[in-house]
């Protein structure tokens, strides 16, 4: 079992920044691929960044490249989601996920365990 808990959410104005945490317990935590999911208002839970366990290879969506980077620290269980140049359209509840799967993932259906989430609401 590995438990996961976000934080780091909150209200930020278009072109700001946030970044998002996530805590992983559990004894084979840190060789999990970790991926980040988000869903707006209204919207399906889509897939936003995803990262290998030794952190050497990532994937992004289209949406967010180049302003998002997602990171880990295995020594302190944490994935991190660095969030820039964020736009209205960014606001949603953001989940951290944890795959069974060898390589950064964007599939949904791929992830095992999911966090409660964190709102990011980013205002106009």
């Amino acid at each position: 079992q590995v438990q996961l808990v976000e934080s780091g959410g909150g209200l930020v104005q278009a072109g700001g920044s946030l970044r998002l945490s996530c805590a992983a317990s559990g004894r084979t935590a840190s060789s999990h691929v970790m991926g980040w999911f988000r869903q707006g208002p209204g919207k399906e839970r889509e897939f936003v960044a995803a990262i290998s366990w030794s952190g050497g290879s990532t994937n992004y969506a289209d949406s967010v490249r180049g302003r998002f980077t997602i990171s880990r620290d295995n020594a302190k269980n944490t994935v991190y989601l660095q969030m820039n140049s964020l736009k209205p359209e960014d606001t949603a509840v953001y989940y951290c996920a944890a795959s069974y799967r060898l390589i950064p993932t964007g599939w949904r259906t791929d992830y095992n365990y999911w966090g409660q989430g964190a709102q990011v609401t980013v205002s106009s």
